[in-house]
């Protein structure tokens, strides 16, 4: 990598060797939580120092978080118009009588597909490849990389082993990879199993067959990942159909929804909120990132030198190294297309909450980016400014919003009248500001009634052990909704800029979300 691009793989200030640059990143990794710590511990004391002034700040927050949810309700109902056509067309026939332009021969375009895992189980694996074997698309360009990490030891090995002599007839090549533990500025985590991967592959297949690096689409999917039928017809097409392909990354929507129907309803709420936020950031391009199972050109992919190996949010990370490497030339496009994924459910009630907590916390840890997005700003003197501005006040919006909003709505509203003293609790204003926060909540229920409806839209078919009454359920649980909020939401977001803040011991690893079969189990 060319020297001036040398912070592209920095994942934390003291991987830098200048003082005065280790300082501004250490600086950078503090912001994010100081930001939010600051707003709300700033809520509570103007609450006690200045009432009235908190009270009407709070009320014209909770308008701003009213016409929010609006705003937001009208693109997810937008996004979720233009998947449900896209699942209905046949791409993969469109393909085909589609001129796709200039850019390549459909019939060339090969497809890489990473597979990393760990400890998860055979029946797990086997239904993310059956989900390509049976894809409207040429098997004999698609290259398929289960990638299992040594550390999982000779059990990994052995389903490896059997998945892979069931299968790789199915496809144009089928390799089974095994990355090894302790190299040496690593660590153990998807981002690091998928270089590994990546490169094995392009030395083992790519190379060998001489397949032109711009004739390849990398799809790095988490292992739980169950495709749609026409989804690599349709990321072909996009893609071809795309000016600059080679400036773009490919993010479809996913969808948590495989095992939904064994989760309990607070598990349920997660994961459909995380549907739903996934599913109308596909209409603000301006803010998606790529995100858990993503497609990336290759020939982007080996310039930049793959994935990093030596933080957490790998997935997200790709995007801005890519980015700073194309020098702001560099976007996402949105696929407007699912791909189906496992909701968090462990065996009990308390482990699954447990590990909804840590998935949120992990996911949140995507914080660190942000003063790798500052820094690389600072580096790169060919981004445009403004570009640099407005891409930086989105992100970290993004996360600050995450920690402090639904606090701020839920928690804090009441603090005036509860520490304000007892001339503010006297007045108009305080009696009022109860009826008038509930009201405009109220009224943000917009956002529960659309959850409500599009849950019943992409609900998968009912196992025949439940009963219909399950159907209810899944309406009269959205109420919990508030509660995710906190709980799953700004306290894992505020636990994870915190740790960011605090750096060394605090910093997180990776956490792989354990992948529970519960029909196996049960």
């Amino acid at each position: 990598m060319e020297s001036e691009y040398y912070y592209l793989k920095t994942a934390e200030a003291d991987d830098l060797d200048n003082k005065k640059e280790r300082l501004l990143y250490r600086i950078f990794e503090i912001f994010p939580g100081f930001l939010s710590l600051l707003t709300l511990g700033g809520v509570v004391f103007i609450s006690w120092f200045a009432p009235t002034f908190a009270a009407i700040f709070i009320i014209i927050f909770d308008v701003y978080w009213l016409l929010k949810t609006i705003y937001l309700a009208l693109h997810l109902r937008s996004a979720f118009k233009k998947l449900q056509k896209n699942l209905k067309i046949d791409w993969f026939n469109k393909l085909q009588a589609t001129d796709c332009g200039p850019q390549a021969d459909w019939k060339n375009i090969y497809h890489l597909i990473l597979l990393p895992f760990y400890n998860e189980s055979e029946e797990t694996i086997k239904s993310s490849i059956e989900s390509l074997k049976n894809s409207n698309y040429r098997k004999n360009r698609m290259i398929i990389v289960l990638a299992a990490e040594e550390k999982a030891g000779e059990k990994a090995k052995i389903i490896a082993e059997k998945i892979k002599k069931e299968y790789e007839n199915e496809f144009f090549k089928f390799l089974i990879t095994f990355h090894p533990q302790n190299i040496p500025g690593e660590i153990s985590g998807k981002g690091s199993n998928i270089t590994w991967a990546a490169k094995k592959a392009k030395e083992e297949i790519i190379d060998v067959f001489q397949i032109p690096y711009d004739k390849i689409i990398v799809s790095a999917f988490d292992i739980d990942t169950v495709v749609y039928r026409d989804y690599f017809a349709r990321l072909t097409y996009v893609y071809l159909t795309t000016e600059n392909p080679q400036n773009f990354s490919y993010q479809p929507v996913p969808f948590y929804i495989n095992n939904i129907w064994e989760a309990p309803a607070l598990a349920r709420i997660v994961a459909f909120s995380a549907t739903f936020w996934h599913t109308l950031q596909q209409e603000r391009q301006e803010r998606l990132t790529t995100f858990s199972s993503h497609s990336i050109p290759f020939e982007a992919l080996n310039k930049t030198d793959f994935w990093q190996t030596n933080m957490v949010s790998e997935d997200s990370r790709i995007f801005w190294q890519l980015l700073l490497r194309h020098n702001g030339n560099y976007g996402v496009i949105p696929l407007h297309f699912p791909v189906k994924m496992d909701a968090n459910v462990a065996p009990t009630f308390w482990q699954t909450m447990k590990n909804i907590y840590k998935q949120q916390r992990r996911w949140a840890w995507g914080c660190e980016n942000i003063p790798y997005v500052l820094f690389g700003f600072y580096k790169n003197k060919k981004i445009n400014f403004l570009k640099k501005l407005n891409l930086a006040f989105i992100y970290i919006e993004g996360f600050w919003s995450w920690a402090t909003n639904a606090l701020i709505i839920f928690m804090l509203g009441w603090l005036p009248i509860i520490i304000g003293g007892e001339i503010f609790r006297q007045t108009l204003l305080a009696y009022n500001l109860p009826q008038v926060t509930r009201w405009l909540m109220t009224l943000s229920t917009i956002g529960i009634v659309t959850s409500a409806y599009l849950t019943m839209i992409i609900l998968p078919p009912k196992p025949i052990e439940y009963g219909k009454h399950r159907y209810l359920m899944m309406i009269l649980q959205w109420p919990l909704l508030l509660a995710t909020m906190i709980i799953f939401g700004a306290f894992p977001a505020i636990d994870a800029q915190t740790r960011l803040a605090l750096g060394g011991k605090f910093r997180l690893g990776f956490w792989v979300t354990p992948k529970w079969n519960f029909k196996k189990n049960n």
